[in-house]
């Protein structure tokens, strides 16, 4: 099975499936000397995991992090770094009824037409689980770039369902279980995702995820641009049906007088454009949107096909979100971060030798 590697310089290979022993991922191209322990990737790890809340799946998953390779006394060595997160809290038997049917909105019928088989057990290499790795190495390279280049991410919920969340200060996001930068409307926000699991159903979500002191120059032309790498690996997160750049569909009703960022000798006056102009960043805030589809595993019945193509109504049992997107916050944050490792390797092989006799626009790196 191809495509389990991202990345070009900075490259994460993502191995293991839902209900094996394991789950984890290879990196390669960490530059040496950087310290490093378990301790660096927990944090970010035990955001993401599940049993948080009774908003989200429990499944009772420590997702401790165990680093087999590429550290030495403490530091990377620039040898490939194995990062390993153990299974403990499988059932199966919840996915018994679904071995010879398919789930509307999953990749049960289109894993099984590609392969010819499919692993069952929560969705194997397509369930969701699989994107703690990616978080795991996201912190890898969120720790270089902060100490490179300053560089740190944040993220929020804008929307839970027909809901819009009004932001109200980015001190908000931990102290709630919805990752929202709000505390006025988080009581009711809990209230509706009561109110859904009870009925069996589920909903969408939309994440905001930003980058801060992003170096100028990342991202190269045509089709490695740095906003086009943002939004494949944005759109390579489960359940994740759209992405957004700065003003993204907005711009559809803007005028050109409105949308081009204005530049003066203290910086750009907005950004439309997110951070990124022909696909190089500005040196301004990376600003992008996901919208996430409403979680496909839910207890309601739906109409579906056996093998044999004959009817069917299934029902999905086990523990499920009802929306995929209250987790999506850390991953999204991780994503991008990868993207910017890459990019930041990328472009130190290639232009790190370019002086500039006019100094950066202030605020710029």
């Amino acid at each position: 099975m191809s495509g389990s590697t991202f990345g070009h310089l900075f490259t994460v290979t993502n191995f293991g499936e839902s209900h094996g022993p394991a789950i984890g991922c290879v990196i390669d191209g960490c530059p040496p000397g950087m310290e490093l322990s378990e301790a660096d990737i927990q944090p970010e790890l035990d955001r993401r995991r599940p049993g948080t809340s009774r908003h989200v799946t429990q499944r009772n998953e420590p997702d401790a992090v165990e680093i087999l390779s590429g550290v030495y006394e403490g530091r990377t060595t620039g040898a490939p770094i194995c990062l390993l997160i153990r299974n403990t809290d499988q059932r199966s038997k919840d996915y018994g009824n679904i071995l010879d049917t398919f789930r509307p909105g999953h990749a049960d019928y289109t894993y099984w037409r590609k392969y010819g088989l499919r692993d069952p057990r929560g969705g194997g290499r397509s369930s969701a689980r699989l994107t703690a790795p990616m978080v795991g190495a996201g912190a890898v390279a969120r720790k270089w770039l902060k100490e490179q280049y300053g560089t740190s991410f944040r993220g929020c919920m804008v929307q839970l369902g027909d809901t819009r969340i009004a932001h109200e200060g980015w001190e908000h996001v931990g102290n709630n279980p919805f990752f929202a930068a709000n505390v006025s409307q988080i009581e009711a926000l809990e209230a509706q995702m009561d109110a859904l699991r009870k009925a069996g159903d589920s909903v969408g979500a939309r994440i905001r995820v930003e980058a801060q002191n992003v170096p100028v120059g990342l991202g190269d032309p045509l089709f490695d641009k740095l906003d086009a790498d943002i939004a494949y690996a944005l759109m390579g997160i489960n359940a994740v049906k759209g992405v957004e750049i700065g003003a993204g569909f907005g711009a559809v009703a803007q005028r050109g007088s409105e949308h081009g960022d204005e530049l003066t000798p203290q910086g750009f006056a907005s950004n439309n454009a997110g951070g990124v102009l022909g696909g190089v960043s500005t040196g301004q805030d990376l600003v992008a949107e996901i919208a996430i589809k409403p979680t496909s595993s839910i207890r309601l019945p739906k109409n579906s096909i056996n093998r044999a193509g004959e009817p069917t109504v299934v029902e999905t049992f086990g523990r499920h979100d009802p929306c995929v997107g209250i987790r999506a916050t850390p991953i999204a944050e991780a994503m991008l971060a990868l993207v910017l490792m890459d990019h930041a390797l990328r472009h130190r092989a290639q232009c790190g030798d370019v002086r500039h006799e006019l100094p950066p626009i202030p605020g710029q790196r």
